[in-house]
């Protein structure tokens, strides 16, 4: 499985090549710098020591034959007392030399110089002999002859071990600074190819960085375009369903405002309905009373009549509102059944409107029972107003047919009663469906405001969206001509 690296880790590689890179020419640095010290070290404290004690050794032979001069003219003894040290002195930087000098040549030199400065010793020694019983010309010649010869032997050993420790001084200073050279070389050769390898490192880094920032906003702007085009149907479909918000809060004021007056026809019609059940109880008394009342009743029949052809009237008139109202209950949960799918759609932001429409579908179904409810008793109703005015038309030929019908008629009137008390029932059961109606409707109204309420939050959250996702669309631009210049026009 391919590896993909984040930017982050990315740039901690880069970094930690360059610390690494760092290190090595840190590293490369030390050691030459601590090759070009030891090398001076080696120089100074090894070579330079055994110059000075060359150095040191001619003094020692310069004191000692100064010495022995000295002693030759005066025979003074503090003069062998100091020729005794000059010569320990020579003993002590002699033993010196050789401590510190392993190189065989020199060593095979110190020895020459240590039997050279015996032999010196040795002629002093007699000379010192002779001078103390003889004239100081003899033991001038004597000294010529035989101390002179020895002196400028060692002599020459003493200064062909200096020159050998010169000659070795010299390489060692010469080794020294070819080191130091070789070690500023190296230290350039390393310090170039760690710019290189870091410069190459960079190039890589950034072009990867680049292809990959660049892809990364190509999506973010590929991204922000369907969020953009998804904004900009979410707030159409916002501004529609507030339109249709709109349009149902209007439907819904008109169906309350039929609804209340089909509960002031429904009280009108209880009215009508008492009315006629007192003029038939009246009418039945005064069936009873004299035949001078027939006129009388005929006319509280033709007033029932017409009572009764007024209630099939407004009975119609009801069943034709009854109609409105079954067809705005079915409207009514044609769009809540459509606000239920838009909520769907809409997510988190419509669950409220979900609830709010499943319980404006319930309302509009109770509404559509309620009407199919009222449509039986209208048609009950509409069938005891038929019969009662069959009856009352019966009864009028009765009272014009005699006396002899007037038992019929009070049967008739009685049947009169019992319908209008049926229609009185009736037209309460009406009259409480409507106010229940009109409570239902109130509470839709009411719903359907609060539903309206959240469709202008969810048009505002929609602009809202729009104007985030043009945002980010800009700034996935800039980011891009960030990246790559002139890549985004």
């Amino acid at each position: 499985m391919k590896h993909s690296w984040t930017l982050g880790q990315k740039l901690g590689f880069g970094f930690a090549v360059i610390v690494a890179f760092a290190v090595a020419i840190a590293g490369v640095a030390v050691y030459a710098l601590r090759s070009a010290v030891a090398s001076k070290d080696q120089v100074i404290s090894v070579n330079s020591q055994n110059l000075i004690a060359a150095e040191r050794l001619r003094a020692a032979v310069e004191r000692k034959g100064g010495a022995a001069r000295g002693f030759l003219l005066t025979q003074h003894d503090g003069l062998l007392a100091a020729m005794r040290d000059a010569r320990l002195d020579f003993a002590a930087t002699l033993q010196q030399l050789r401590e510190h000098e392993h190189v065989e040549e020199n060593r095979k030199l110190l020895a020459d110089i240590e039997a050279a400065e015996a032999a010196h010793q040795a002629s002093l020694e007699r000379l010192v002999v002779l001078r103390r019983g003889s004239t100081p010309e003899a033991a001038g010649r004597a000294f010529d002859a035989e101390v002179v010869p020895r002196r400028d032997a060692l002599d020459q050993r003493v200064a062909a071990f200096i020159g050998r420790e010169q000659q070795v001084l010299d390489d060692a200073r010469r080794a020294s600074s070819d080191s130091a050279s070789a070690a500023i070389t190296l230290v350039l050769v390393f310090t170039g190819a760690a710019l290189v390898l870091a410069a190459a490192l960079a190039i890589a880094l950034a072009r990867g960085l680049t292809r990959q920032i660049g892809s990364s906003v190509q999506h973010v702007q590929s991204s922000s375009a369907e969020l953009q085009a998804a904004a900009n149907q979410q707030a159409t479909g916002a501004r529609e369903q507030a339109t249709a918000m709109s349009e149902i809060t209007t439907t819904i004021s008109e169906l309350l405002a039929t609804s209340r007056q089909i509960a002031a026809s429904a009280q009108r019609v209880a009215e009508i309905a008492e009315q006629t059940a007192g003029a038939a109880r009246a009418g039945d008394e005064n069936v009873e009373r004299s035949q001078q009342s027939v006129a009388s009743i005929r006319q509280q029949v033709d007033q029932i009549v017409g009572h009764m052809l007024e209630l099939g009237k407004k009975s119609q008139q009801i069943g034709g509102i009854l109609e409105v109202i079954n067809e705005l209950a079915e409207q009514t949960n044609i769009l809540a059944i459509n606000a239920t799918i838009e909520a769907a759609g809409a997510g988190e932001a419509g669950r409220r409107f979900t609830v709010v429409a499943d319980e404006i579908r319930k309302l509009a179904d109770r509404v559509g029972g309620s009407t199919k409810d009222i449509r039986g008793l209208i048609d009950e109703i509409r069938s005891a107003v038929n019969t009662t005015v069959m009856a009352t038309e019966a009864g009028s030929k009765a009272v014009e047919g005699g006396a002899r019908q007037f038992g019929e008629l009070a049967n008739a009137f009685r049947q009169i009663a019992g319908l209008v008390r049926t229609t009185s029932e009736a037209a309460r059961e009406i009259e409480l469906s409507t106010k229940q109606q009109t409570t239902a409707v109130e509470q839709v109204n009411l719903a359907i405001s609060n539903v309206a309420q959240a469709t202008k939050e969810s048009e505002a959250s929609s602009n809202q969206t729009l104007q985030t996702s043009a945002q980010l669309t800009t700034l996935s631009r800039d980011l891009a001509s960030l990246i790559q210049p002139g890549a985004i026009a």
